[in-house]
């Protein structure tokens, strides 16, 4: 192949490369960073974090547009960015496991966990019995959700012979 032609292909390739390079949005970073924290189970969901990072920055710009400081409009962007996000499974399971299950289960146990027990038909029924808002955290049904969670995971712990570490301790031979 001739040098001419291996320039043109070595163009036409990186002019493809950057046109399929996914636009970097401060908005799009900052939910995604919200997200692998507290919805991990969401982070697949491109059509609605393009979405959501989209409508924060047209409310960025009408609230910059309309007069409002940087500051102000990055509050409003941001009201719409996290709106339905501040309740959490992900958290609320984590929160379960680390303080009712802290001996049978140590860190980092309960994060890996989480994401499994979020695709359990039993956990997911249980969500399901709930109106999550945004407020729900500080709601007096918090603690309802919170106690038939931990009842949710004590059954499938034990209708499904689950090893504990408590469980394995106790198995194990004691040393001299």
């Amino acid at each position: 192949m001739n040098e001419s032609k291996k320039k043109s292909n070595f163009l036409t390739r990186r002019t493809m490369k950057q046109k399929n390079k996914k636009e970097v949005s401060f908005f799009r970073l900052k939910l995604e960073s919200y997200m692998s924290e507290h919805h991990p189970e969401r982070l697949g969901d491109k059509e609605f974090i393009t979405a959501r990072a989209d409508m924060a920055l047209t409310a960025y710009c009408d609230a910059v547009a309309q007069g409002f400081n940087h500051l102000e409009a990055e509050r409003i962007a941001s009201e719409v960015l996290f709106s339905g996000l501040h309740f959490s499974k992900y958290d609320t399971l984590v929160s379960v496991l680390e303080d009712e299950f802290e001996r049978e289960l140590p860190a980092p146990l309960p994060e890996r966990l989480s994401l499994l027990l979020l695709a359990n038909k039993a956990v997911q029924a249980t969500f399901a019995g709930y109106e999550l808002t945004d407020a729900f955290a500080a709601s007096g049904q918090y603690d309802r959700l919170y106690t038939e969670l931990t009842g949710t995971i004590v059954l499938l712990i034990e209708s499904n012979n689950l090893p504990t570490v408590k469980q394995t301790e106790e198995a194990s031979p004691k040393a001299l």
